[in-house]
């Protein structure tokens, strides 16, 4: 069996690595990825493996964006330590969707449902299958949060951006009022339409309307300037800076 691992977390891609040698005596690690960018370059110049395993949330990216880069017919066991929307249709589309830390005898187990179905039949349009689910996402329209006495309903097309400080997600909206909410970052990423709002870092969610300013920054990264608060810096790194440069030229 020649398995692909594309996890961007060393820890998990060793312990996923150690867990698949033990179940799998006679498997073929083929290699270890950890962005989106390394997993379309590899998959485009080698053959493909039987079996790949792989992350939701990689260090450039969503996996998902693999497969609008390439067609991919292996079948693919997903990892996560997220559990959302996404695993209910993935679990309707038969393809195994593993919580992290990764337990044995889940990951035993997809190895076996992954031995029992047919590649052809089961798998042949995992691509198609991604491509439906992610035309037909569904995203955050709107929060209830609280205001004075009661609550106030916020509509995501009132919000200008959103940045963390001091471990408390803040929403600011484009009528300069910042409203403090419960949801994480990583929480919003999950929940916010990655055409309108892109994470520029772990502190901050931008739109391409709030933008005043894009500029070069040290070692390849970028200095984005907001019209709402101008004095606020917002770093895009290296990794990121070619996804939000694509994210806005379109």
């Amino acid at each position: 069996m020649r398995i692909l691992i594309i996890e961007d977390e060393s820890i998990n891609a060793s312990r996923l690595k150690r867990l698949l040698e033990e179940l799998e005596p006679n498997c073929d690690i083929l290699d270890i990825i950890d962005t989106v960018e390394g997993a379309v370059k590899w998959l485009k110049s080698n053959n493909k493996p039987d079996l790949i395993t792989m992350d939701i949330r990689l260090a450039d990216g969503i996996s998902f964006s693999i497969f609008e880069e390439i067609k991919i017919t292996s079948p693919v066991i997903f990892t996560t330590a997220y559990d959302e929307y996404a695993v209910r249709a993935f679990k309707v589309n038969s393809i195994d969707y593993l919580m992290k830390p990764i337990d044995k005898s889940e990951l035993e187990f997809a190895l076996q449902k992954f031995k029992s179905l047919s590649k052809s039949d089961s798998y042949s349009d995992i691509a198609g299958i991604l491509k439906g689910f992610i035309n037909k996402p569904s995203f955050r329209l709107r929060f209830l949060v609280n205001y004075r006495d009661g609550y106030k309903s916020v509509n995501v097309t009132d919000i200008d951006f959103i940045y963390s400080e001091f471990k408390t997600s803040n929403l600011v909206l484009k009528s300069g009022m910042v409203i403090p909410i419960p949801q994480t970052m990583e929480e919003l990423e999950q929940e916010l339409d990655p055409d309108i709002f892109f994470r520029a870092n772990r502190q901050f969610f931008i739109r391409a309307e709030s933008i005043k300013a894009i500029g070069n920054y040290f070692n390849a990264k970028l200095k984005i300037q907001l019209k709402a608060d101008p004095e606020r810096e917002v770093i895009i790194s290296r990794e990121k800076a070619p996804h939000f440069k694509q994210w806005m030229d379109r």
